[in-house]
């Protein structure tokens, strides 16, 4: 049987005097797709700073695939993509390929050239993104939607197994907002890469991830989507703090 991905035992983060994070115990199986849920200020780009290494939990451990947070060294393994696409300088002067290759950075170290596999990898990972087309294309040129692709293919580039996204839709358009959903859909059952999604956007996930986690300051809730599904609107809101109608969107 494989391992987890990420454990996470009696997890508990302090600013200052302020509890953020209390008793977080979550398990991520290989394969999942696991939607992390929650209000502003619950903790969850907390819990994500902790999984990344760029902060130290006051106490608990995190084990990432079976080892200790602090011992772990493959962090080649782990693809993270920000909001960036809301931020981006349109004017950087680089090509989708260009950005995209930069991802095997870590790999290959500063100067070593690409060989012939890894520009077939780079050219791999932007047709999984579902930009072919725009290869050769100024990234400042893309849509933000576009951009976010880009940058996802950067993460993967380097075949993490573990794909983490923190609100990736921010500033993208609701068209292009079904297409990204499918596109990490494909990249994790076909890819078998393990992701977890954070969102405000809860209805929307639910037929698109496999499990679903909700924090606010504690886990309130941990399970499979058609748990979460069922759960009542009393009991979403008392997780939320304040009502909350949630609407599922079928495929």
């Amino acid at each position: 049987m494989n391992q987890p991905v990420i454990e996470i035992n009696n997890l508990n983060f302090t600013y200052e005097r302020t509890k953020v994070l209390e008793n977080i115990n979550l398990t991520v199986e290989p394969g999942s797709f696991l939607g992390l849920v929650g209000p502003n200020g619950s903790g969850k780009t907390t819990l994500l700073k902790c999984l990344l290494g760029l902060l130290k939990p006051q106490q608990g451990e995190i084990k990432l695939f079976g080892q200790q947070i602090h011992k772990f060294k493959n962090w080649h393994e782990i693809g993270f993509v920000s909001q960036k696409a809301n931020s981006f300088n349109t004017g950087f002067p680089a090509s989708v390929f260009e950005v995209v290759s930069s991802g095997l950075t870590s790999k290959l170290g500063l100067f070593k050239l690409m060989s012939k596999n890894d520009r077939q990898k780079v050219l791999e990972a932007i047709e999984a993104v579902g930009l072919k087309e725009f290869t050769r294309r100024n990234i400042g040129e893309l849509s933000g939607g576009q951009q976010q692709r880009t940058f996802i293919a950067r993460a993967i580039v380097s075949e993490p197994k573990l794909l983490i996204l923190d609100e990736p839709t921010v500033g993208v358009d609701a068209k292009t907002v079904q297409n990204f959903y499918e596109m990490l859909m494909k990249l994790n059952r076909q890819l078998g890469i393990t992701l977890i999604l954070v969102t405000h956007d809860v209805g929307t996930i639910t037929d698109k991830v496999t499990h679903v986690a909700c924090i606010n300051k504690h886990l309130h809730f941990h399970g499979n989507s058609q748990e979460f599904e069922s759960l009542k609107e009393d009991e979403m809101s008392e997780f939320y703090g304040h009502s909350l109608h949630v609407l599922t969107h079928s495929h």
